[in-house]
């Protein structure tokens, strides 16, 4: 099974999971966009009534072509189900989010949510973490966090755009660092270090959710 194969194997059975009258946390990504492709089917084919959070803009409007009415988490602050992508993953279930430059609202989607369903391909497997870690900022505060990322053993580079100079902004309107680390060994215990720096907003670490994570890998 490809890549493209075993992304859309994992999406749809992350969407076949989802039952009739549910609220469903809607993730960032390719993975992601085959679960909604699949929603879309059985909302059109079979009358499936759900409503959907999205958790980025190119969510929102993904869903719109599929044809799936959203709601927000200020009316429905519980959810039934979340459906996400990861960079990475682990037996464990800790996870690295966050090239599409989404986790902080993913987190909050994935928080808000009974049951949180991250779909991935083999390659997203790994032993243990070991990429980049992407952090959203508040730009008022990005100089002093980056001297505080790096006095905790990181080293941050600001993430920018391609086909635009300058940083990517995230639909939060902050900026976005990918700060690496030359070994994680206690997943949760960096996730709350980094964000106990004053002016990080969220970072890419998903290591505090794992009791109500389900991984598909496809093809598996």
């Amino acid at each position: 099974m490809d890549v493209t194969e075993a992304k859309k194997d994992a999406g749809y059975r992350a969407a076949d999971m989802v039952e009739d009258g549910m609220i469903v946390g809607l993730g960032t990504g390719s993975t992601v966009f085959f679960a909604m492709e699949r929603l879309g089917q059985r909302i059109k084919n079979d009358g499936l009534k759900i409503l959907g959070v999205p958790t980025s803009n190119q969510t929102a409007m993904r869903a719109e072509e599929y044809g799936i009415p959203l709601t927000s988490l200020s009316l429905h602050p519980v959810l039934d189900i979340a459906i996400d992508g990861a960079d990475q993953v682990t037996p464990e279930k800790t996870m690295i989010k966050g090239r599409g430059a989404a986790h902080l609202r993913e987190k909050i989607v994935a928080s808000s949510a009974k049951k949180f369903v991250v779909v991935i391909d083999t390659a997203k497997e790994v032993t243990e973490l070991s990429a980049a870690v992407p952090i959203e900022i508040l730009p008022f505060a990005y100089g002093s966090v980056v001297e505080k990322l790096k006095a905790i053993g990181g080293d941050p580079i600001m993430r920018n755009g391609v086909k635009k100079d300058g940083p990517v902004i995230s639909d939060n309107g902050n900026y976005v660092f990918d700060c690496a680390f030359k070994k994680i060994t206690d997943a949760q215990a960096l996730e709350s270090k980094i964000n106990e720096i004053p002016g990080v907003l969220e970072n890419g670490i998903f290591a505090k959710m794992t009791d109500k994570t389900i991984v598909i890998v496809g093809g598996k």
